[in-house]
């Protein structure tokens, strides 16, 4: 067997264990999806019935509240809009700190640059389960408990990102900053001219993973907001759960409608993704 064989025999068996892994990841999602669609009864049914003979759009209609189709109002329609608008602009806040953090730490040359750094990611081994009750205090302080400023706040600043856009602006040269000096230009237009559209591929990753932590978020929903108007969808989605039966066909239908802005998300910025990410693990 010569060497040109051997070598796609193994590219195929490897191809084939890659996509049998994956294939057990997608197995949950297809499920969540067929129940989604089925009457209640048929949810739990064994053997599973992947694609029902019967398609249960009901279970959206209620969820939604469609039509007066829902037995209640569970509010999901509310807690989308809140899981939204709380993702968008700690998406917007944390990109642009990380950037800004990111290119000061990488270009800028300051006293105690490299302690004040190493400070920073010395943070990131404090578990987030730790700091609950301090950030309570802190906004029960300030009177913010029960709004949106408690899970809007924390996710401006991203210890990961800032590292991520550090290691992303080392690999640029210093000669485009020093050549942009010595044309007269400040530290702030360098930033927003040349070094933001060079960045673009690291700051595509970083907003998907900070869309994916809000998005998931559930933790400091479920401790910070006390007001059902409030709930974000990790929240919302106890409401279908009740005393004596847990409502599984509309759960998923539930989880189902929530997976689409993360669909979006991913279609939008997956060819920046991956290059982001290996740009931003290179060492600088």
């Amino acid at each position: 067997m010569t060497y040109s064989v051997k070598r796609l025999i193994n590219r195929i068996l490897v191809t084939l264990l890659i996509g049998g892994f994956a294939f057990t990841m997608i197995v949950p999602f297809l499920w969540m999806i067929s129940a989604s669609i089925k009457l209640p009864l048929d949810v739990m049914q064994l053997p599973i019935k992947w694609i029902p003979d019967y398609f249960y759009i009901e279970n959206y209609k209620q969820v939604w509240n469609i039509g007066g189709a829902a037995i209640r109002d569970y509010q999901f329609g509310l807690a989308y809009y809140n899981s939204v608008k709380i993702a968008l602009i700690n998406l917007a806040g944390s990109v642009l700190t990380s950037t800004l953090a990111g290119y000061a730490f990488a270009k800028i040359k300051f006293r105690g640059r490299t302690a004040v750094f190493f400070l920073y990611l010395a943070t990131m081994m404090i578990p987030p389960q730790v700091t609950l009750i301090p950030k309570f205090v802190m906004f029960n302080w300030l009177g913010l408990t029960g709004t949106h400023l408690t899970l809007i706040l924390p996710g401006l600043v991203t210890i990961t990102g800032t590292f991520l856009m550090r290691q992303f602006f080392m690999q640029v040269p210093d000669e485009l900053r020093e050549s942009a000096h010595v044309d007269g230009a400040s530290e702030i237009r360098i930033w927003a001219q040349i070094m933001v559209p060079i960045a673009k591929p690291g700051m595509a990753s970083l907003a998907m993973i900070v869309f994916l932590w809000n998005w998931n978020n559930y933790l400091d929903a479920l401790v910070f907001l006390n007001n059902w108007r409030l709930y974000t969808i990790p929240i919302s989605l106890t409401n279908f759960i009740e005393e004596s039966v847990t409502q599984y066909n509309l759960v998923m239908a539930a989880s189902s409608s929530a997976l689409v802005p993360v669909f979006i998300i991913f279609l939008i910025g997956q060819r920046f993704f991956v290059k982001g990410l290996m740009a931003g693990a290179v060492k600088g």
